[in-house]
């Protein structure tokens, strides 16, 4: 049976489509069209984000709901929530093991107790952003992967130009109740390679 289990998870894993997203903490994936990496940079990060996500899956079951990977040209995001500083340690070790790895920036943070209400309200603070975004038509949203914990938002993406980036982050230090916004945001001039 939890051979089975495990088998079930890989599928979905790997089924995925190009370009989507990892889980609960990254939402959905960057659309193909607007994305500006080239098309192989895009199946190159899909592939590498699909074989962590497998081989943290294989280390512990768990971290198929519990960690969130998002890779930008090579460069490694992690973020989620572990038991103990050790499994921190080992989820970046794995990461870093990563063919094709670049760079690894996790922001894992160690599980504390849950807490109903400020779930809900990191839950609003991503959901605001969200929408901010979209009504923006400056802003690609689907460019961005949000992640609130503890009322900091994480924002992982590429922005065509600084003015995009800076919007971006404007929106978020908006929001009410918002302590700290963490942004990794690349401009597409900062990609290795970049679609014509």
């Amino acid at each position: 049976m939890k051979k089975i289990t495990l088998l079930i998870i890989l599928l979905l894993i790997f089924s995925s489509c190009v370009g989507k997203g990892s889980g609960r903490f990254f939402g959905g994936g960057v659309n193909i069209a607007t994305d500006p990496r080239t098309l192989g940079t895009q199946i190159d990060d899909a592939i590498m984000q699909k074989n962590l996500l497998a081989r943290l899956v294989l280390t512990n079951k768990k971290h198929f709901l519990t960690i969130g990977v998002k890779v930008i040209d090579g460069r490694i995001f992690v973020t989620g929530k572990v038991d103990d500083p050790e499994e921190k340690l080992q989820v970046t070790k794995i990461a870093w093991e990563t063919k094709g790895a670049r760079s690894v920036k996790n922001d894992i943070k160690i599980k504390e107790e849950w807490n109903f209400q400020v779930s809900a309200k990191d839950l609003l603070i991503t959901s605001q952003l969200r929408v901010a975004m979209i009504i923006d038509k400056e802003i690609k949203n689907s460019n961005y992967k949000i992640d609130t914990y503890k009322k900091k938002i994480y924002i992982y993406g590429i922005a065509y130009n600084e003015e995009e980036r800076r919007k971006v982050i404007n929106e978020a230090k908006e929001i009410l109740d918002v302590e700290n916004v963490i942004a990794s945001i690349l401009l597409v001039e900062d990609l290795s390679r970049q679609s014509n």
